[in-house]
């Protein structure tokens, strides 16, 4: 499945600067848009910055602190030839030597060279002490703004799925429960039903999601995305229909596990689903 990219704008000093990411955890800020506070010719401004061995150092250790495939002797070499006058780096030239991630060179329309936050940040330290505390006061912004509209659309679809949760167990009470059963035998047919739908979805049960993350508190549904709540929402009153229909439990895990499927797939291809986390 390919990766969702999604593009956000820092405004300092009336600059726009560039912020993606593809992960939601590690942005990526644009070092081009940075470089034009300083010149119409960004490339040269960051060539400058990546010539210095202080600089060389410093992306040296971000890269063997997040990058297991990073290349140590290339890095070596770069820094022991770092300040010299003849000495000459390029980001493209510094991605390709040493296999760094933590900078990446985008073509096209909208590209440019990018850096991980913390380096970006470094970077616009090395431009401007002031202008680099403009870049971080918007980008504070920019992550209040998005924690909260995560935070609200993640928390709607865990409450539908908690009203559909109680449809499901009603069905399940009215049709597969016996009469003059003990509680903890009913605790196991609604667990063994809940597993139905987490199979359907997350393609394991709810034992076998704390077995492979003992260090997770909860259930593997405090971890699920937006997309994956909303379809357990929808396959949870699908499934307390499919019990009123009287349908065995391998059927229904069938019918869940296609529908699951074709509705991610629609969510994740669908611009209103994008526009929840854009």
């Amino acid at each position: 499945m390919a990766k969702k990219v999604t593009k956000e704008i820092i405004h300092a000093k009336g600059f726009e600067i560039s912020v993606y990411t593809e992960d939601f955890k590690n942005e990526y800020i644009s070092l081009t848009d940075i470089a034009k506070f300083k010149s119409d010719e960004p490339f040269i401004v960051i060539n400058n910055w990546m010539r210095g061995k202080d600089t060389i150092e410093f992306l040296g250790l971000w890269e063997q602190l997040h990058n297991p495939n990073f290349k140590p002797i290339e890095f070596d070499r770069f820094r022991n030839a770092a300040g010299a006058n003849a000495f000459t780096l390029s980001p493209q030239k510094w991605i390709e030597n040493t296999n760094a991630i933590g900078i990446v060179s985008k073509s096209g329309r909208y590209g440019g060279t990018f850096a991980h936050s913390d380096i970006a940040f470094e970077f616009a330290s090395w431009i401007s002490a002031e202008f680099k505390l403009y870049i971080i006061k918007d980008y504070k912004r920019l992550k209040s703004e998005e924690s909260s509209r995560l935070s609200l659309n993640w928390n709607l679809n865990r409450t539908l799925s908690k009203i559909n949760y109680r449809i499901h167990t009603d069905a399940i009470k009215e049709n597969i429960i016996p009469s003059n059963i003990t509680k903890e035998q009913a605790n196991f047919i609604y667990a063994n039903e809940a597993d139905v739908l987490n199979m359907a979805l997350f393609g394991k049960t709810a034992k076998q999601w704390r077995e492979q993350n003992p260090e997770l508190e909860g259930n593997m549904r405090d971890y699920a995305t937006i997309e994956q709540l909303l379809v357990l929402a929808n396959i949870e009153s699908m499934n307390a229909e499919f019990i009123r229909m009287q349908l065995p439990q391998n059927e229904r895990l069938i019918k869940l596990n296609e529908i699951a499927i074709k509705q991610l797939k629609s969510l994740l291809k669908s611009d209103d689903a994008k526009g929840l986390l854009e």
